[in-house]
């Protein structure tokens, strides 16, 4: 199913860019344009990200304290 129209984005790239560490939507748009032009699509976007598209946010939901752990990590050379 398309979710932006203007660039023939569909719901599945959008999950996948969420993956890839896309959060929001301004970093959706910077991976795919998705939200740039009409803006139509801005809220279906958030909602997809708001229902578990995005595996960091739900660290961020969790307390800062696992978003700190997963940013030092993120940090130290060698770090998987």
């Amino acid at each position: 199913m398309f979710v932006c129209s203007c660039f023939g984005v569909t719901e599945e790239q959008v999950k996948k860019h969420a993956e890839a560490g896309a959060c929001t939507p301004r970093q959706i748009a910077s991976a795919c344009k998705a939200g740039t032009d009409c803006g139509g699509c801005v809220r279906r976007i958030q909602a997809l990200l708001g229902r578990g598209a995005c595996p960091r946010r739900e660290l961020a939901d969790r307390g800062e304290p696992a978003l700190a752990r997963l940013t030092a990590q993120a940090e130290l050379p060698g770090a998987a």
